[in-house]
């Protein structure tokens, strides 16, 4: 869990000798046999598993294509949010074309790629697509391995592809200026970490008489609460929540981000992480939240689907259509959701051509009635897709 973006920092050294908290849900009697009130639950996880079976239809209903271009677009989504929330921003061309390439996907224009992106893809779809494998030791030491190729967090040495120990300093999480830090969480003494994640890896790997999205809502808070490793906890903890949440789908074939919804609610996720961590064996609270946070990213991938669905009865109708490559591919990134306003300057560098070139190709679009100027005005003019 690494609370960085929000000026939280981990901390493996306790230089002001500040007072610790003793009520860690880990010192509760009785951890870690979590409790929750089912009444409170069960709207909510009723609006999560209706929702995920008709959106689960949608996809049935897509062709082949369409269902490997939501996948891909899924899981580049949770890549890049789920190392955003970190506060680490990686290249969307560069993940989309690892992606792409580890699924088996051709797509146009796809780029050469950075090992460490390549190490963060190969983590995540060895937990979506490899979800009805057995999770070790050895496969979370890999995962961990996979975050950090060069054995540095930044340009700091730590351990990798093992449990961290602890030889600087216990494991907290801070935040606030020097001389002022604040201890928002220590994590459980190295020295138990073999056995407290033995009885997390049974527990997981073990079929219980338990919902399996209520399942992934505690896998994700038992694994960030133990925070096992020097580095890369927050990531792993999400990729085994997804692992889960694929197991309740019962297809490998994403079609939703957890980690993009958490993005949003970056701020209340790790408050409630921290109220849940410091309270006790009740986790209500946070299974409440994380259902309603899965409420979200369902919601919100109706309208990814919807882009696709328009993107595949727009190339059906212009099948016939004379569009030249670069035209096809920037109207297939206006579909996928083109970050900022499409200009001419834009078009040009993208594409890499002339501007002469660029403005060509969008004037002939707009004859062919399938763009338009935007009425925003401005310095420069920027073009739409017309809803067809």
């Amino acid at each position: 869990m690494d609370y960085s973006a929000n000026k939280y920092y981990i901390c493996r050294i306790n230089p002001l000798n500040m007072k610790l908290r003793g009520d860690y849900v880990y010192r509760s009697k009785g951890w870690p046999n979590f409790t929750w009130n089912n009444d409170v639950l069960l709207q909510p996880l009723v609006n999560v598993r209706s929702k995920q079976g008709l959106l689960k239809g949608y996809m049935e209903a897509l062709g082949f294509m369409q269902r490997d271009e939501t996948t891909l677009n899924t899981i580049t989504l949770d890549v890049l949010k789920s190392t955003e929330i970190e506060g680490e921003i990686l290249n969307k061309e560069q993940v989309r074309s690892s992606v792409a390439r580890h699924l088996g996907i051709d797509i146009a224009g796809l780029v050469a790629t950075d090992r460490n992106v390549d190490g963060v893809v190969e983590m995540m779809l060895d937990a979506t697509q490899n979800y009805t494998k057995v999770l070790t030791k050895q496969r979370l030491f890999d995962w961990q391995a996979s975050l950090f190729p060069t054995g540095r967090s930044g340009m700091h040495k730590i351990v990798v592809g093992k449990w961290r120990n602890d030889s600087t300093g216990p494991m907290q999480v801070v935040s606030g200026a020097m001389g002022k830090e604040k201890v928002h969480y220590q994590a459980p003494d190295a020295g138990v970490l073999e056995k407290e994640m033995k009885q997390f890896l049974q527990w997981f790997n073990t079929k219980q008489q338990l919902d399996p999205v209520i399942k992934a809502a505690i896998a994700h808070l038992w694994f960030v609460t133990l925070h096992p490793f020097d580095d890369g906890n927050g990531r792993i903890a999400r990729a085994i929540a997804d692992m889960q949440l694929t197991r309740a789908d019962g297809d490998g074939r994403r079609f939703y981000s957890m980690s993009a919804q958490i993005r949003i609610e970056r701020k209340e996720y790790y408050n409630m992480l921290e109220r849940t961590q410091k309270g006790n064996l009740d986790i209500t609270n946070w299974i409440e939240w994380f259902l309603n946070c899965l409420q979200g990213a369902l919601e919100n991938t109706e309208d990814a689907v919807t882009r696709i669905l328009k993107k595949a009865q727009f190339w059906g109708k212009h099948s016939a259509t004379d569009i030249n490559e670069r035209q096809r591919r920037m109207l297939n990134k206006l579909f996928d959701g083109f970050e900022g306003n499409l200009t001419s300057s834009k078009w040009a560098t993208i594409t890499k051509c002339s501007s002469d070139t660029a403005v060509n190709d969008i004037n002939e679009l707009i004859s062919m009635g399938i763009l338009q100027k935007s009425s925003s005005g401005g310095r420069s003019t920027s073009y739409l897709l017309i809803n067809t």
